[in-house]
C-alpha cells in the first residue's frame, strides 16, 4: 500500500493543542490549508521536544546566516494564535519519530511528523536495519506529516507550544511532579497527600 503523505507546503495554520482536561490531556499537532485539516496525536513530552528543537534550529539559522535568514528573534505578535483546534479533531495517525530542517534555498523549515510503527525483531541487527528503514523516504512507509513553515511560522507555532505544555497541572512544590486537583501523594513527604491548595 502506498504511503499516506500529508503535505502542506504553505499551511493557513499549523498548532499544537490539546482536547480534555489537565491530567487527562490528548495533544495534537494540527495543520490546516484550502479548507483541509489533519490533525495527529502526540505525547506532551514530543510536543515540548518539537518545540525547543525548532528554537534552537532556527537561532542557529538566524547565527550562520548572520542575521540574513527571515527569521525574528521571537514569534511577532501578529501570528500568534490561541484559538482552539479546529474541531472535530480526527487523528491521522500517533506520531513515532520526528525531524525537522532548514531549506536555505527556499527559506523554510521542514517539519515531518511520522506515524509510529511496531517493530519486531529478533536481535539488535534486526532492530537497527528495522530503524534504519523507517528513516528512509520509503513510498511504502508509515503515514507522514510534512509542514513547510516560514522562519516566522515557525517560531509563532514554537511559542504556542510552549504555552500549551506549560498550561497543565501546576508542579508540586516539593517534588515538581503535577499536582491533580485533589492533590497527590507527594515521595518528599514519604507518602503523605499533598493537596493542591496547600
Amino acid at each position: 500500500m502506498p504511503r499516506q503523505v500529508f503535505l502542506y507546503d504553505k499551511p493557513e495554520r499549523f498548532v499544537a493543542g490539546t482536547v480534555g482536561q489537565p491530567g487527562q490531556r490528548t495533544f495534537f499537532l494540527q495543520a490546516s490549508a484550502a479548507g483541509r485539516t489533519t490533525s495527529v496525536a502526540l505525547e506532551k513530552t514530543q510536543v515540548e521536544a518539537l518545540a525547543e528543537r525548532i528554537d534552537e534550529l532556527l537561532d542557529e539559522v538566524v547565527r550562520r546566516t548572520g542575521g540574513a535568514a527571515p527569521v525574528p528573534a521571537v514569534a511577532p505578535t501578529e501570528l500568534l494564535d490561541n484559538k482552539p483546534l479546529e474541531v472535530p479533531v480526527d487523528e491521522e495517525f500517533r506520531v513515532g519519530t520526528m525531524a525537522l530542517a532548514w531549506d536555505g534555498a527556499e527559506e523554510r523549515m521542514i517539519l515531518e511528523a511520522q506515524a509510529l510503527v511496531e517493530i519486531e525483531a529478533e536481535d539488535e541487527e534486526d532492530l537497527e536495519a528495522a530503524e534504519e528503514m523507517l528513516l528512509q523516504d520509503d513510498e511504502n512507509g508509515p503515514p507522514l506529516l510534512r509542514v513547510r513553515l516560514t522562519g516566522a511560522q515557525a517560531r509563532s507555532f514554537a511559542k504556542r507550544a510552549l504555552d500549551v505544555v506549560a498550561a497543565g497541572r501546576p508542579p508540586c512544590p516539593l517534588c515538581s511532579l503535577p499536582l491533580d486537583p485533589e492533590g497527590h501523594v507527594c515521595p518528599r513527604q514519604n507518602g503523605y497527600r499533598r493537596s493542591a491548595t496547600a
